[in-house]
């Protein structure tokens, strides 16, 4: 495998780590997918998250102004999920810090935690392990601005998007493979389903 992998060399890894599955998958917002992706399988392996954070932070550090803030650069994630990545990331860029939001509850907003400030002007990288409707991230990207923090740029190591996909505009985004899933609206949209086929409901 390459420094930084190729597209086809990352979709082999989360293949074989069993993260990337094909099938008939409903997710909880009521759409169906022929594809599932569970980042968490694929990071089981240290030596596979290690891979895929070094080669995300090879990306990353090909954006020059990124490359020069690196020694004030704050890592920001969401919790549990991103985590890996991000201190994955700030180990081989050398950043300076890492840190993540929470939500308490599905109609909260998310928060840092108590006594967690930002500083004025921070330079601020959002990092998680997959970019799907990136609702959360864009939220997060809210906060860190509100508090007087610049976000840089926006990093994962997989691109997703589905049908709520969101335009993060010209923030700088990396990314070390994108998958290109099909979505449908509804069960009976699905053009293979066979008679008393059920789909595989995923969690979250």
């Amino acid at each position: 495998m390459e420094i930084i992998p190729t597209q086809d060399e990352v979709i082999q890894l989360l293949r074989q780590s069993g993260a990337l599955r094909d099938g008939f998958f409903a997710y909880p917002n009521g759409i169906f997918s022929n594809q599932y992706l569970q980042m968490a399988l694929a990071f089981r392996n240290y030596q596979d998250q290690k891979t895929l954070s070094v080669a995300l932070s090879r990306l990353i550090r090909r954006n020059s102004e990124i490359r020069a803030a690196i020694p004030q650069l704050s890592i920001v994630a969401p919790a549990v999920a991103g985590l890996p990545v991000a201190y994955g990331v700030c180990e081989a860029l050398r950043a300076k810090r890492v840190y993540w939001v929470e939500r308490m509850n599905r109609d909260e907003p998310q928060r840092f935690r108590q006594f967690l400030e930002q500083e004025p002007g921070e330079k601020v990288l959002l990092v998680d392990d997959v970019l799907r409707s990136g609702k959360n991230l864009r939220e997060i990207k809210t906060l860190c601005e509100s508090n007087g923090a610049e976000v840089m740029g926006l990093a994962t190591i997989v691109s997703q998007p589905n049908p709520d996909s969101i335009d993060f505009g010209e923030l700088p985004r990396f990314h070390l493979a994108v998958i290109e899933s099909t979505y449908y609206e509804s069960r009976e949209n699905w053009p293979h389903l066979a008679p008393g086929q059920e789909p595989t409901r995923i969690w979250v």
